[in-house]
């Protein structure tokens, strides 16, 4: 006679469980990255309307840059 041994279950296979939290992360990043243009964009413009309510006439920024000399 043949002694016969319980089969046991295979282990299930085991994922790579970081995935989800590395895209979790890109998505957080994304998102404040994001809410920081979002802020510099409303301000620049919270700007433009600032002095525009003061009743000035040329509200652009200057470009020293630009200007020739």
């Amino acid at each position: 006679m043949t002694e016969q041994r319980p089969q046991t279950p295979a282990a299930p296979p085991v994922h790579d469980t970081r995935r989800p939290a590395v895209i979790g992360l890109a998505v957080v990043l994304l998102l404040i990255l994001g809410g920081l243009l979002l802020v510099h964009v409303l301000h620049h413009m919270s700007q433009i309307q600032d002095c525009a309510l003061e009743g000035r006439t040329n509200c652009a920024p200057v470009d020293p840059a630009g200007s020739g000399g």
